[in-house]
């Protein structure tokens, strides 16, 4: 056409090809700059995990953890072998076959309901059931030979407890409009125990089931609350490695990383230096015991409030243990260290009002400083079908029955009963104490662990094995409770425990006594002192403290657990 004009065909192909080459080198250029990026970015977040770890853990401490794991790893291995697989899965079969027939009633004379009756039963057939069922062979608990595990009030207060119960049977706190006695009650036993812990205006708390609920009620609130506020979505908590297991369990639960701090002799408390080099920002709580379940100690709080409202993170106390004792130790005349709200770093406290609160089981508290920590472990949804759900806690439908009982509990007793309650337990627990420091019989070869103020004394030996003392207290029937790392039995006093203490005393002077002798007869023999045929406690213990991977250890445990739930 006139006054136009056209690119030759080639030119036109020449001007395309470098436009798509200059396209082409651009898009790698951006990848390359993309990559770059990405390592840029890899490379920073594993400079400062490292960063982080030779902080909190040190060079020397970061190559004990590698060689642990390693040695964890490898053993793993090792047990995973044909042929050692085989002769281990025979001796925990074996194991667990043994505890079966312990723990599962057998024999002739022994019923069972596994399946429902056609027609039934007449209320004098299922009194008679609940009889026998009351009346297996058990350690004797009401005798006072059991440590911890029945935070007894008396005859009395079960009975009122008994009639709690009954008047609130049906009842449940997810319909409060249905049940307004329940509120009511729920809300003042969580006032009360704020009382007791000094805490300030504002405070609140919530009932859980539980020391466990708890527990993890406080860690998902802090992981909750550290993630909507600072955006923490790697949370990590710092634990006393003495803290109770349950702040573990919530780490698994909610996919937390932990950090374990070693709490050593002499005082048994956690290191509050060490605990300062594994702060970062990740880290979403820390943690002490008040007291600590193993060895009775209270952590030093006093530091830990420091270091919490210095850094601006909150701080747990466990006091699940300690519960309506340790708090009434002051008015009861007894030497205490600050541990509650007073404390202006500590921000959560966990009390069961069903141990030294003589509440039925199922009785828990967690109390926070303020509302801005408790609603971060509620849970509400404004969208499902089946209306608006709020709950407060892990559970939806709870027992307003429990309630009842723990609210009668608190009221029945009072100051002055608990007050009373910590004169007879706390001064057990010194009687027990100063027997195994000062007799000669005890103190030579037992010593006590730290310096313990609340209700549980915990003790070890360097000269005998523990553990053969736990057996041969448990053939004389108590039942105490068998620790590890390090190796050693702790005594938890209660009402009925303090009853039986001078026989206690006495039994514990015989057997140790008794493991002296035979450790002295196989020396003289030639056999040595390792050599003898251990009881349960020293055979579970004894294998667990010598393997580096607990893989068998968790097989024994998993049995135990499927033996509960046999028929």
């Amino acid at each position: 056409m006139p006054g136009s004009s056209r690119l030759p065909v080639s030119l036109r192909e020449t001007l395309n090809a470098r436009k798509g080459s200059v396209r082409g080198q651009i898009v790698a250029l951006n990848l390359d700059v993309l990559r770059n990026i990405i390592f840029v970015l890899f490379l920073l977040r594993w400079t400062r995990k490292l960063y982080y770890q030779l902080k909190g853990r040190g060079i020397t401490g970061s190559v004990a953890d590698v060689y642990n794991y390693t040695r964890r790893s490898f053993y793993g291995i090792f047990l995973r072998l044909p042929g050692v697989r085989t002769k281990v899965q025979t001796q925990v079969a074996e194991t667990i076959l043994k505890l079966e027939r312990k723990l599962v009633p057998s024999g002739p004379g022994v019923e069972r309901t596994v399946t429902l009756p056609a027609q039934g039963w007449s209320e004098e057939q299922v009194r008679k059931a609940l009889d026998d069922l009351a009346g297996l062979e058990h350690t004797r608990w009401e005798d006072g030979r059991v440590s911890g595990a029945v935070y007894h009030g008396g005859a009395e207060l079960l009975k009122l407890q008994t009639e709690a119960y009954g008047k609130f049977a049906v009842s449940n706190p997810l319909h409060p409009d249905v049940f307004p006695g329940v509120r009511k009650m729920e809300a003042e036993v969580v006032a009360m125990v704020l009382g007791l812990f000094n805490a300030p205006d504002g405070a609140v708390g919530v009932t859980t089931s539980g020391g466990t609920e708890s527990i993890l009620m406080a860690v998902l609130s802090a992981r909750n609350k550290a993630y909507s506020e600072r955006g923490v979505t790697e949370p990590e908590i710092i634990l006393p490695e003495t803290a109770h297991t349950a702040f573990r369990k919530a780490a698994n639960y909610f996919k937390i990383k932990v950090h374990l701090v070693t709490c050593n002799a002499p005082s048994y408390k956690v290191h509050l230096a060490s605990i300062s080099r594994l702060i970062t920002p990740n880290t979403v709580l820390l943690v002490g015991s008040a007291p600590n379940f193993p060895h009775g100690i209270i952590d030093d709080i006093s530091g830990l409030s420091r270091l919490a409202h210095k850094r601006k993170i909150p701080l747990h106390v466990d006091c699940c243990l300690g519960s309506f004792i340790i708090p009434l130790l002051p008015k009861a005349g007894f030497d205490f260290e600050p541990f509650d709200f007073k404390l202006k770093g500590v921000t959560s406290i966990s009390c069961d009002t069903h141990k030294y609160g003589f509440a039925p089981k199922g009785n828990s508290t967690v109390l926070y400083r303020s509302d801005s920590y408790r609603k971060y472990q509620y849970f509400i949804d404004p969208n499902w079908s089946g209306g608006v759900y709020a709950s407060p806690s892990i559970a939806g439908s709870r027992p307003g029955a429990l309630i009842a009982g723990c609210w009668a509990s608190l009221v029945k007793q009072g100051e002055s009963g608990y007050i009373e309650a910590c004169h007879k337990i706390v001064g057990t627990m010194k009687k027990i104490e100063t027997a195994i420091r000062e007799k000669p019989e005890l103190a030579s070869d037992l010593k006590i662990i730290g310096r313990p103020l609340v209700s549980v004394v915990a003790f070890l030996s360097n000269t005998i094995d523990i553990y053969d003392i736990a057996d041969g207290m448990n053939e004389k029937g108590w039942h105490l409770n068998a620790l590890q790392n390090p190796p050693a039995i702790h005594i938890a006093v209660t009402l009925p425990i303090v009853a039986a203490a001078d026989a206690l005393i006495a039994d514990l002077i015989q057997v140790t006594e008794d493991v002296r002798e035979a450790d002295r007869k196989r020396i003289a023999e030639g056999k040595g002192a390792k050599g003898a045929v251990k009881g349960d406690t020293a055979a579970l213990y004894g294998v667990a403290g010598s393997l580096p991977n607990k893989s068998v250890v968790v097989d024994l445990a998993k049995g135990f657990l499927d033996t509960l739930y046999k028929a």
